[in-house]
């Protein structure tokens, strides 16, 4: 276990823009005038805790620079909203996009924030009809809201799951089809994905999202990349992550420097073996 005391952070994530985009992304900023590859998602993507997340570790195996435009605790509609990683995810060789969970996306029930998308802006008037007995003021975050539901309404809390469910399919597809290089929709978690999500309760991450879910997502061909860290890499916990005591409860079910590795190399796999990079580019 790593400690490094450096005011409110340990690490230091060297914040950066690209273009016009307000969304702060993990640095060193990249150039965006050759090709280059490029990594969305969310807490696991942008590497909290984490010096050398996965995104960086491919860019010395792959020979092209790996933007990292992961955003922790974020869905899709943060990216879908901002034109500017549209357009860079439009021009890039190959795209990896994280499986985050279903409740960070607005939708008929409940709008997130823009760029916050675990933040809650407020419920629909159809959230108020459905669940008529609850005090939404008491909810500030996706992730209580929805568990909430689910614990005081069971019997309704179906149609929220099936809303929350559809909405992510839609808008991953659409993330996903403004890539013209290949893309790829990554599984990053210590469990496989279920078949179907059946638990209403489960805190697993990605919360909601099963293998149905993942395969109705892809378009054309998009490629389903799984990354479950071995036993190994999990029993490390948090060797080699770098944080002070007080972010300690916050390192719980994050990946670690090991886990980065694995996703590292089974990345590097794949797109070795379906060419997406020009040879020339390949390196080891």
């Amino acid at each position: 276990m790593t400690y490094e005391m450096k005011g409110a952070q340990a690490l230091d994530y060297r914040y950066c823009h690209y273009g016009t985009s307000r969304l702060a992304f993990r640095g060193p900023q990249k150039a965006l005038t050759g090709p280059y590859a490029v990594f969305l998602g969310g807490t696991e993507t942008f590497g909290r805790f984490v010096e050398r997340p996965y995104p960086a570790l491919l860019e010395p195996m792959l020979g092209v620079p790996c933007v990292n435009l992961g955003l922790p605790n974020s869905g899709i509609d943060a990216y879908l909203r901002d034109p500017e990683v549209l357009e860079i995810v439009r021009r890039a060789c190959f795209v990896v996009v994280q499986a985050t969970g279903v409740q960070f996306n607005s939708n008929r029930y409940y709008t997130v924030h823009p760029r916050r998308n675990d933040r809650v802006i407020g419920p629909t008037p159809l959230m108020r009809q459905v669940f008529r007995e609850t005090d939404f003021t008491e909810f500030n975050f996706t992730r209580h809201l929805v568990l909430a539901m689910a614990e005081r309404a069971p019997d309704r809390f179906d149609s929220l799951l099936r809303e929350m469910q559809s909405v992510w399919v839609e808008r991953m597809r659409q993330l996903l089809s403004g890539a013209k290089g290949v893309a790829f929709l990554l599984w990053f978690s210590e469990h496989v994905p279920a078949a179907h999500h059946t638990s209403l309760t489960e805190e697993r991450e990605p919360w909601g999202v099963d293998r149905s879910l993942m395969t109705k997502a892809l378009v054309q061909d998009a490629q389903l990349l799984e990354v479950v860290p071995s036993p190994r890499a999990r029993a490390l916990g948090t060797e080699g992550m770098v944080f002070t005591p007080l972010d300690l409860p916050a390192t719980v079910g994050l990946p670690g420097p090991a886990a980065h590795r694995e996703a590292a190399d089974i990345i590097a796999a794949q797109v070795r073996a379906l060419e997406v990079l020009p040879r020339s580019l390949l390196q080891g």
